[in-house]
């Protein structure tokens, strides 16, 4: 019955409550994290001395929500909010010198491209397009706008894919054939529509559909976005990323580049097309000489390294930058003079901020605590978005050398002020084979050292992924710690950020070298921390982590007093057939159900249930 009361519990406190958040100082819940007022998608103006910024804030009460613009000085203060509309105001971007800031809007009742001065006023609406708009940026040149529109790539106009989507609407039976997958992808019924970038001339309104004929989007789905394209900086060339592959789609993991002229003059021109794995990434220097993009070797591997490449785009020869480094680097930005490019980069349970000298490849940390997001060029500094296990995001700016951090926004200072959250320490442990494993523990709020604290055991998905110093809006263990838990987090083997090789380690092998993981990481915290009661834990896992949930059930059935799997594989043979992205399974379990069927079963929990006895 107690185990029962444990797992209620823990469910409990990822559903929340039905109180509301508390307007005196407490300890965190998860109606603060939803309180939380979530900065996105920060612009540097052209001269450096401002940041444009998307502020989204939620009224859990109310069940609603707003995203709107706000302007804010280099030397941070008070920020000043731009747009005040009930509907969504969002994807900010600058046009030359200053003038205008476009945006993106419902506010006419799809998604258009709206624009405003940054000295305030009434918007104005741009395009009146009957598809909505995504993906929004403006060319250097300031005479052109970019962005997506979701099209049948048969056809030769956005007023066909209109009348097509009408048609079906209004069509009586409800009956769709698929041929070929993708049937669903991730969260969405496919219905035959790409994702298409499109060139729109501002002072006409002339519309070129810049990937005309591909079948195939840009940007990516389910995830992809703006940085996977990028306009020269005379603004007559876009480099844009697609998965070019027809009916292989579902296998391959074969993104390449692309070039075309914003004029549409020409038809796009594969320039990645010897490298049958993953590209993306692309950025120009500020000269518009070098193409800087990220490339992956191996085809298939989606959680492969990411190495820096450089396009010398008058010869056309390539080089790799940096082949020793062994870090998987997400997004790139080129500094002022063209010397350096800023990284950011999973390290040791970080997401840090790296810069990489272009012509030796050496890499040095700029920001090494935290997880940065958005880096670019801010006048003589970086500007930056942070956040860790004890703060959600807000917008900072350093020297390049690392130096001078400066706080810039301030937006969730009074709520932080008034909730208690737990200490967050990282530790190691001599994990699978002795070797080196990460982890972090978060400590109840108001914690007493001479306490017993029962445990909330998490566990990432992925696998290749990390439980790191990052304010999470999902699993955040301070949640737990609020209510009274110790969080436990360990990066095991398949983790990011600790070199490819212990990301590699786990192919073929999902529940032996985690397993072992998990299991010396929590014999080691509950030696280490005395306060921790071992005989109140539990465990708890979404993705390959609800998998885990499932297998520690039957492996490990005498461990916890209860488990919580959210989203888990049960049979790993079946959820070959279920699954949309086939490259996946065929690389982490090495092969076909058919072709090594060993491979699925051998670490498949549907072949331990008879051993199940904890609640779940």
């Amino acid at each position: 019955m107690r185990n029962r009361l444990i797992c209620t519990a823990l469910g409990y406190l990822l559903a929340g409550s039905m109180y509301g958040a508390v307007t005196e100082e407490h300890p965190f819940s998860v109606h603060d994290m939803w309180a939380m007022k979530r900065v996105g998608d920060p612009q540097a103006s052209p001269d450096g001395e401002s940041v444009i910024l998307t502020l989204r804030i939620y009224d859990v009460e109310g069940d609603s929500r707003s995203t709107d613009l706000y302007l804010v000085s280099r030397e941070g203060g008070e920020a000043r909010q731009l747009t005040t509309h009930p509907a969504s105001d969002f994807n900010p971007r600058w046009a030359p010198a200053k003038r205008w800031i476009y945006f993106l809007s419902t506010r006419s009742g799809s998604s258009q491209v709206w624009r405003i001065s940054p000295d305030g006023g009434e918007a104005e609406q741009v395009t009146d397009l009957p598809l909505g708009i995504s993906n929004l940026e403006v060319s250097p040149s300031g005479d052109r706008l970019v962005f997506s529109l979701e099209v049948f790539p048969d056809c030769d106009s956005i007023e066909c894919t209109e009348k097509r989507l009408r048609e079906e609407k209004e069509r009586k039976s409800s009956g769709i054939l698929y041929d070929r997958l993708f049937i669903r992808h991730w969260d969405t019924w496919k219905d035959g529509r790409r994702s298409h970038l499109f060139a729109y001339l501002i002072a006409s309104g002339e519309l070129r559909d810049l990937m005309s004929g591909f079948d195939a989007d840009s940007p990516s789905k389910p995830f992809g976005g703006s940085e996977e394209f990028a306009i020269s900086p005379d603004g007559k060339t876009l480099i844009f990323t697609a998965r070019n592959t027809g009916r292989e789609e579902p296998w391959s993991t074969d993104f390449d580049l692309y070039e075309v002229p914003l004029d549409r003059s020409r038809k796009p021109a594969c320039i990645t097309e010897e490298n049958p794995a993953w590209d993306t990434g692309p950025v120009f220097s500020p000269d518009g000489r070098t193409l800087a993009y990220l490339a992956m070797k191996r085809a298939g591997f989606e959680a492969d390294l990411f190495r820096i490449l450089l396009k010398d785009l008058q010869s056309g020869d390539v080089r790799v930058l940096t082949e020793d480094w062994d870090r998987s680097p997400g997004s790139l930005t080129w500094s002022a003079d063209g010397k350096t490019l800023y990284a950011t980069a999973a390290h040791l349970g970080q997401r840090a901020l790296f810069a990489v000298d272009t012509e030796s490849g050496s890499v040095e940390i700029v920001v090494g605590e935290g997880t940065v997001s958005s880096p670019q060029v801010f006048g003589d500094r970086i500007l930056f978005g942070r956040d860790d296990l004890n703060h959600p995001a807000e917008l900072y700016s350093v020297r390049p050398d690392g130096g001078d951090m400066r706080t810039i926004t301030h937006f969730n200072r009074e709520l932080l002020d008034r909730i208690r959250m737990g200490e967050a320490e990282q530790f190691t442990f001599p994990g699978w084979n002795d070797e080196k494993v990460y982890g972090y523990v978060v400590k109840p709020v108001d914690f007493n050292p001479d306490g017993k604290y029962p445990v909330a055991f998490l566990i990432h998905g992925g696998p290749q992924g990390s439980f790191g110093n990052h304010f999470h809006y999902r699993w955040n263990p301070q949640a737990y710690a609020g209510a009274g838990y110790a969080a436990v987090m360990v990066d095991f083997h398949g983790s990011t950020g600790y070199g490819q090789a212990f990301t590699d380690s786990i192919r073929g092998d999902w529940g032996g070298k985690p397993l072992e993981d998990l299991r010396k990481g929590l014999d080691f915290v509950l030696k280490q921390y005395p306060w921790m009661d071992g005989n109140r834990v539990g465990a708890l896992g979404a993705s390959f982590g609800g998998y885990m949930i499932n297998w520690i059930a039957g492996k490990w059935p005498d461990r916890f007093r209860c488990l919580v799997n959210h989203d888990g594989n049960l049979d790993e043979r079946m959820a070959y057939f279920d699954t949309e992205e086939l490259w996946f399974p065929e690389w982490d379990h090495v092969g076909t159900p058919w072709s090594n069927p060993e491979g699925y079963e051998k670490h498949n929990p549907v072949n331990f249930v008879k051993n199940w006895k904890m609640p779940m």
